[in-house]
């Protein structure tokens, strides 16, 4: 495309230069094709005219000659001496020198006296042609009608016929006394004379042609322009193309006694459109004209609109700098570009004037007045300048410490207060830290949200933490606002300089990082404060390097689809199986699932890994059809139920591998539903009303409540496995084994029990009428390519255990 970039101007007043000439240009190559059509149309209309006209004009001319004819053998038949000599006795000399006399004086190729049986008394043939006079009788007697061996036509005194291949017309005049006696015939050759004659008065080209009796077309006669091409004409349609002219053709047949001409007349199309020449040599005189004109005015146009664009731009330039004082051009102008100019100054000058406060915005917090991250840091790097100069000089170098501080639960406050009530908060925060860090230099900032920072020039780590210390007890003091009275509490991290910032060319970026990064681990470990230690920052690092490679592992093929069977408890036979996910890392090898579905749970990722189980599993749902599977079990994390769009994703999966909704159980955790009770009640209605089974895994070990419960569309209890591990052994977790069993029952609900380890366990869950069972005495969870292997092998132990009950 790097062609279409060098063709296209890039400045806009080359675009519209080259828009107005391209427009004018289009306009002017339409009215030219127009006219051209026009042109071409009207020529072949003019010249379809002329030759008609022309067909008139050479009907006339043979009209002309042929009654000259007739008038002369009239004189002839009634000339007396004639008449005499066509006695019985008549002398033939006598005749033929009457009819030579007569063909001379008007210009008669042929004069002959045919008599009535079609014989030829007396002939005279001026060129020698005619050859055999039994086809001049022939002629003559068609002439009068009197044809042989059908009925006879009706008589005519004038036809063309065609004699040793060339037209003749002849003209037929009946001599009687008063009984009729025979005829007097002459005729002209229509040739070269006439042709010549016809262009002559019409200026049209004339060609004559004849076909012999193989078919072949002859040319006759012709005018010089047509050329001597027979069969070319022959064949030719309305159009023929002689050399480079090409002519319009109009037909003329001339019909004989034995044979057939035709007269071809012929206009050049070539001439008749090059009258037209001078129009288009005005048109193109306009069109150069246009364009001179349109270039020269679109030049002004663009120039006119583009100089104080351009003059914008480096305003703009001026204001980007930070230069405010001079005033921007053409404000003077009353169009739009004037009126854009004027805005663009008046811009200007309410930035000059807001600049100082512009400046002050950008180094403070305008909710609570605070120092904001970016004055904060300036500090700091001072503070740290300050330090290191003083070592230069040969002072002790002076510690100085940053303590973090996040606080908890106030989401919580925003949620349910309102953001307003959480922005007094945060100012009556602001208020009680300051009046904590009382020393000279000391400084308090406010990040952003809930995060607030102090600069603690000249303090060690002891004297930081002990600072921290102080603030987390003076937040056990509530804060009061209206009615409402607010227990706060916080997370702090602890850095300081030098002792947790070496080789570093960012040491203040470095000393908040690490401030930080303790923070937030006092926040996981529920710590109120703690100092940075390396062992801290390993960990993080670790953390973002694990998070890194799971991305990557989707990609790389590098998950694992493996499934934990589902025993049904009644019938001993394989129902069902739970599909998870293990990690085959091509370093560590396989991952276990406690070190990577926690931490992504905690950035998200658990979608991806959610949806990847879900696919793989749909994939694979013809091979666990197979199996005798009715269901596979996928779980569901807090997450997932608040994806807006996960019934349409997990719809597409089903979709593109042809499996049923109704072949997959999801799991989902008390926990999960009690985060956002109504956000996960619609996901679940959705979910279960397209064809999902419902499960709730962990069953025991969250806070629902039963009447909550009631409302949820689930189709299963799923027992923890804490509870059915030791009802062998502990009485209290049997009878809440047997509890849920009842209740899931009653609430028209199937139960799963997991975690069964031997056959005891398994035996006295199906005493208690559990519906369904999974754990290690089963089966371990296996890879997806190993459960033909265990359903062939669970079947033979169940055929073995009914064959033994048999015989027992």
């Amino acid at each position: 495309m790097r062609w279409l970039s060098v063709l296209a101007p890039r400045r806009l007043s080359s675009r519209i230069v080259a828009l107005s000439l391209g427009l004018l240009l289009l306009v002017q190559a339409a009215g030219f094709v127009a006219t051209q059509a026009s042109v071409g149309r009207n020529a072949r209309q003019s010249l379809a005219a002329e030759l008609q006209v022309g067909e008139r004009v050479w009907r006339r001319l043979l009209e002309q000659k042929s009654e000259a004819l007739v008038q002369g053998a009239r004189v002839l038949a009634a000339d007396y001496g004639f008449r005499s000599a066509l006695g019985a006795a008549g002398d033939p000399e006598t005749l033929a020198s009457a009819l030579e006399n007569v063909g001379e004086r008007i210009g008669a190729g042929v004069t002959a006296w045919v008599e009535l049986d079609g014989t030829v008394r007396a002939l005279h043939d001026r060129d020698g042609k005619l050859g055999d006079t039994a086809k001049l009788g022939r002629i003559a007697m068609q002439l009068a009608g009197s044809g042989q061996g059908a009925a006879a036509a009706a008589p005519r005194d004038r036809m063309v016929g065609l004699v040793q291949g060339r037209p003749v017309q002849f003209v037929a005049v009946p001599v009687r006394a008063p009984v009729l006696l025979g005829w007097v015939v002459m005729g002209f050759p229509v040739d070269q004379d006439i042709v010549d004659d016809m262009f002559a008065l019409s200026g049209l080209q004339v060609a004559m042609l004849t076909r012999g009796e193989d078919g072949t077309p002859a040319l006759v006669a012709a005018t010089a322009g047509v050329g001597s091409d027979a069969r070319l004409l022959a064949e030719a349609g309305d159009t023929v193309q002689v050399g480079k002219a090409s002519l319009l053709l109009r037909r003329v047949t001339l019909a004989g006694a034995d044979g057939g001409a035709q007269v071809l007349l012929l206009r050049s199309i070539n001439e008749a459109v090059a009258s037209y020449t001078q129009l288009r040599l005005v048109l193109g005189a306009i069109t150069v004209l246009g364009l001179l004109f349109f270039g020269f005015g679109s030049l002004l146009m663009a120039r006119r609109i583009t100089t104080p664009l351009r003059s914008l731009v480096r305003a703009s330039e001026r204001l980007g700098r930070g230069d405010y004082s001079r005033a921007v051009d053409d404000t003077q102008r009353a169009d739009e570009v004037g009126d854009l100019a004027r805005a663009f100054d008046q811009m200007r000058g309410n930035l000059a004037e807001h600049q100082q406060e512009i400046r002050q915005l950008a180094y403070w917090d305008r909710l609570t007045g605070l120092p904001n991250r970016a004055q904060f840091r300036d500090a700091v790097t001072a503070a740290i300048h300050g330090s290191q100069a003083a070592a230069v000089h040969g002072a002790p170098a002076l510690p100085l410490s940053v303590v973090m501080l996040d606080l908890d639960r106030f989401k919580h406050v925003n949620d349910v207060l309102g953001y307003a009530f959480g922005d007094r908060l945060l100012k009556a925060v602001a208020e009680r830290l300051s009046q904590q860090a009382m020393r000279a230099g000391d400084l308090v900032a406010r990040f952003s949200g809930d995060e607030f920072a102090l600069l603690l020039p000249g303090s060690d780590a002891g004297q930081a933490l002990a600072v921290a210390e102080r603030i987390a007890a003076a937040f056990e003091q509530p804060i009061v606002l209206d009615d409402h009275t607010v227990d706060l509490a916080a997370g702090f991290g602890v850095a300081c300089w030098p002792e947790h910032v070496q080789d570093t060319s960012h040491p203040a970026d470095t000393l908040m990082s690490r401030a930080e990064i303790a923070m937030y681990t006092a926040k996981q470990k529920t710590a109120s404060a703690l100092v940075y230690h390396p062992g801290i920052d390993a960990g993080s690092a670790q953390t973002l390097s694990l998070l890194s490679e799971l991305r990557q592992a989707v990609d790389r093929n590098e998950l694992r689809l493996y499934l934990q069977p589902k025993i049904q408890l009644a019938s001993g036979r394989l129902l069902g199986a739970e599909a998870l996910v293990r990690w085959q890392h091509p370093q560590r090898g396989l991952v276990p699932p406690m070190e990577f579905i926690p931490f992504a749970e905690q950035t998200g990722f658990v979608r991806q890994l959610t949806l990847w189980v879900f696919e793989e599993t749909a994939r694979q749902w013809p091979v666990l059809r197979a199996l005798g599977v009715q269901r596979v079990s996928v779980n569901l994390s807090t997450r997932d139920l608040l994806d807006q769009d996960l019934l349409a994703k997990l719809q597409a999966r089903l979709q593109r591998h042809g499996a049923p909704a109704q072949a997959f159980c999801l799991e989902i955790t008390e926990s999960a539903i009690m985060d956002e009770p109504q956000r996960a009640l619609a996901t679940l209605n959705a979910l279960s009303a397209a064809g999902f089974k419902l499960s709730i895994d962990d069953f025991g070990t969250g806070y629902s409540s039963l009447a909550y419960l009631k409302k949820l569309p689930v189709d299963e209890l799923k027992i923890d496995k804490s509870f059915v591990m030791a009802m062998a052994s502990d009485a209290e977790d049997a009878k809440i084994v047997r509890s849920t069993i009842d209740l899931a029952h009653n609430l028209g609900l199937s139960v799963v029990a997991e975690g069964v380890e031997t056959q005891a366990i398994l035996d006295q869950l199906r005493s208690l009428d559990c519906d369904e069972a999974q754990g290690y005495f089963m089966s371990r969870p296996l890879p997806a390519a190993d459960l033909p292997a265990f359903a062939a092998g669970w079947a033979e132990k169940l055929s073995a255990a009914a064959s033994a009950a048999e015989a027992g």
